[in-house]
């Protein structure tokens, strides 16, 4: 396909360069010569087509991109002389016969009248090379900007899944872990707790892989957990939860999801006491906040900045490049973290 789309450029560009000659240079069709300068322009024609694609690929290619620059120098200036010197012979000795009846210049005469040879073959012959590579660069620029843009897209969607595959099992061990307390003891709500896990990893596999989910979505899942974490920790979970959904939003897949289970696992499981979790989420026209802070032991020495959320710093980055928030904050035995991002989809 590539190969085509080149070709195909180049029959238009090749067409539409001969004819823009044509009706510079020789005007009205009435012209009486025009048949004449018609097959002189077809000959200059063939070999601008030769002297530009050979300067491109060969010379270009091999030489300048290479930063071999006084050799590609040496070789562009005997490359057009041969090219000025095989066009001039093409049309004196082979397409010549076929219209006029000029004298035959010898082959001396050709390769030594430089001038004549720099201002009537080797001028036309570059200034169409000039029009072409032009062209072609600003058509590689493109391309190489669009594989640019693919490559960082596939990269940053490769390096996503990474995040997720890191936080999904993560949150699904702790959660195990939750289940097989409650069937250990023989707690009625073993089978409660299945139903809510069910419901989760059904979230993660069919929403956890699209760029964007609704903010309602993730809310509704963070119940769930909530709900799984309050049959672990009983009276001792004092969970706060305030929602004012002012317009519809959209958010990357598991990323409050990801905030709240890193506040339960730094927080309820290492505080021998109450464990107290506030979670607050806000949209408006323009942004949607994210606060969820938890107590702490004092003698815990975890700082918090471990692999949960530097994972949700990357996360944030990628999908919202410098176009967001991300807030932390530990004051004495309370630890938050908010996040602000922009209402509209990557």
């Amino acid at each position: 396909m590539k190969y085509k789309k080149q070709i195909g450029y180049q029959i238009l560009f090749w067409i539409a360069l001969f004819l823009l000659g044509l009706a510079r240079n020789y005007g009205e069709h009435e012209n009486p010569g025009f048949k004449e300068f018609l097959y002189y322009d077809l000959c200059h024609w063939i070999f601008q087509i030769m002297g530009a694609n050979f300067i491109y690929f060969v010379l270009i290619r091999k030489f300048f991109d290479t930063k071999k620059y006084l050799s590609f120098t040496l070789y562009l200036v005997l490359s057009l002389y041969c090219l000025g010197v095989l066009n001039r012979l093409f049309i004196v000795y082979l397409a010549e016969p076929f219209f006029a009846t000029y004298p035959k210049e010898s082959f001396t005469e050709i390769f030594s009248d430089i001038r004549y040879l720099l201002f009537h073959y080797i001028f036309p012959i570059l200034s169409g090379a000039f029009i072409f590579i032009s062209v072609m660069f600003i058509l590689r620029y493109q391309d190489e900007k669009n594989n640019r843009l693919q490559l960082q897209k596939e990269k940053s969607e490769l390096e996503l899944m990474l995040l997720k595959s890191q936080l999904n099992p993560h949150f699904l061990f702790n959660t195990l872990n939750n289940i097989y307390s409650l069937s250990v003891s023989g707690s009625a709500a073993t089978a409660q707790s299945i139903e809510r896990l069910s419901d989760i990893l059904d979230y993660i596999l069919s929403k956890g892989q699209h760029k964007m989910v609704d903010i309602n979505e993730e809310l509704k899942i963070i119940d769930d957990y909530i709900e799984l974490e309050k049959l672990r920790y009983d009276e001792r979970l004092i969970m706060n939860k305030s929602e004012n959904i002012g317009s519809q939003a959209h958010i990357p897949p598991l990323l409050y999801l990801s905030l709240v289970e890193n506040a339960f696992k730094h927080g309820a499981e290492k505080t021998s006491g109450n464990v107290e979790i506030n979670i607050s989420v806000i949209t408006d026209f323009d942004f949607a906040i994210f606060k969820v802070e938890n107590n702490f032991s004092e003698t815990s020495t975890d700082d918090r900045i471990g692999i949960g959320l530097n994972n949700i710093r990357k996360q944030l980055e990628l999908y919202y490049s410098d176009k967001y928030l991300l807030k932390i904050e530990k004051n004495e035995n309370w630890f938050s973290v908010k996040v602000t991002t922009p209402l509209y989809d990557n």
